[in-house]
């Protein structure tokens, strides 16, 4: 009878140590965080945004073209477009911007005059420079790229 009470003993403390056992892991795969998916937002330029990387990119061409005694005859950009392109967040037509569209348009589109008395490189820096005076009042962030398009 000795040894029934001993099997005894043996097969719950067996359970014992066997649930004891089998509540710590449960515990730990409690603690263990849930990894969270992280999402990015894409940068996606507004329409204004595209629009200006666009009259930088002609300007680049522009610049280089004046600068080696070409005539420019065209104007490849709808410059109205500076009127109705959407523009990126946080930002939206002041008074003072739409002073400075005009001015821009009318200096921009001076650069292909072919009637014109005034020198190549005088019209175009005009242009280059309403581009530097908006950006100052409006989104002074392009101002430094904007001055490299200055011919000296």
């Amino acid at each position: 009878m000795a040894s029934f009470y001993n099997n005894r003993f043996l097969i719950v403390f067996l359970s014992v140590v066997f649930i004891f056992s089998s509540c710590k892991d449960e515990e730990n795969v409690a603690e263990q965080p849930k990894k969270e998916k992280i999402e990015y937002e894409i940068y996606r330029p507004s329409e204004m945004a595209n629009f200006m990387n666009a009259m930088y990119a002609y300007n680049v061409q522009l610049k280089q073209q004046i600068i080696k005694g070409e005539t420019p005859v065209i104007m490849p950009l709808d410059l109205m477009k500076l009127h109705s392109a959407e523009m990126s967040n946080g930002h939206a037509r002041t008074p003072v911007w739409n002073s400075f569209v005009n001015v821009f348009i009318e200096a921009q589109q001076s650069v292909a005059d072919t009637l014109s008395n005034v020198e190549l490189r005088a019209r175009y820096n005009d242009a280059i420079n309403n581009c530097l005076a908006c950006h100052k009042t409006e989104c002074t962030g392009p101002i430094p790229k904007i001055k490299k398009l200055l011919i000296q």
